[in-house]
């Protein structure tokens, strides 16, 4: 893979430290032959790989605990381009959380994690609005292959795995604070009493259809929602 292995090092640090034994006679093969570079098989025969697979992530457009925010919540920082959120919920403060459920199970309203390191990844309460323009559990540079997904209008929101073919999957962030999902053109809504999550009609003026994400990319954003009015 030439100079391209370092993209993998990079993923995946703990591959440098892997012997891959005495590769003198593939290499000694490849000059008599006169094989071209992995670069020129990237660039002439595999060039469209990068738009799916890119070697170097792209940034993502947020991320951080999925917090719904119900009346009385004061946003506590506002950073400008990168902004940093910590909103405090005088009432539930209720988050996003998988709970562990298999593929395809709902997702659900959970009491949210204080502590921001192995607490809250046991408890599924981290995600990430990738660059895919899906939304996965993770931070950006540990996103797992599980995306949110939505069927249609009313419909449960569930985890399934991400295909990239946008879609069900397919969410826009929104300036009200919504998660807005095209296929259904309804928003991300939830119940307080039963702590379910679903779709349902937007409506801006609903606090259970409001969502932050601690940290937002406002120039990916933008990206994103460029000519749809959002």
């Amino acid at each position: 893979m030439d100079e391209y292995a370092e993209y993998i090092y990079q993923r995946r640090p703990e591959y440098r430290h892997l012997s891959a034994g005495d590769v003198t006679a593939q290499k000694e093969l490849r000059n008599n032959l006169n094989c071209k570079s992995f670069k020129w098989f990237m660039s002439e025969v595999a060039w469209d790989l990068p738009k799916f697979y890119p070697p170097v992530e792209p940034p993502a457009a947020a991320w951080g605990e999925a917090t719904f925010f119900p009346v009385g919540c004061h946003l506590l920082r506002d950073l400008g381009t990168n902004l940093i959120f910590q909103i405090r919920n005088v009432g539930t403060g209720l988050c996003v959380d998988t709970k562990h459920g298999s593929l395809g199970s709902p997702l659900r309203l959970e009491s949210c994690v204080k502590d921001r390191g192995e607490a809250a990844w046991n408890n599924v309460q981290v995600f990430t609005f990738s660059w895919r323009e899906d939304i996965r559990p993770g931070d950006p540079q540990h996103t797992k292959k599980f995306c949110f997904d939505a069927i249609s209008h009313s419909s449960p929101v569930t985890l399934y795995d991400c295909h990239g073919m946008k879609g069900n999957q397919l969410w826009r962030y929104r300036k009200d604070k919504s998660l807005y999902h095209p296929v259904s053109s309804s928003c991300m809504d939830c119940s307080e009493s039963d702590r379910k999550i679903f779709m349902n009609s937007c409506n801006p003026s609903s606090p259970t259809q409001q969502w932050i994400f601690e940290h937002t990319n406002s120039t990916v954003l933008e990206k994103f929602n460029r000519n749809l009015d959002l």
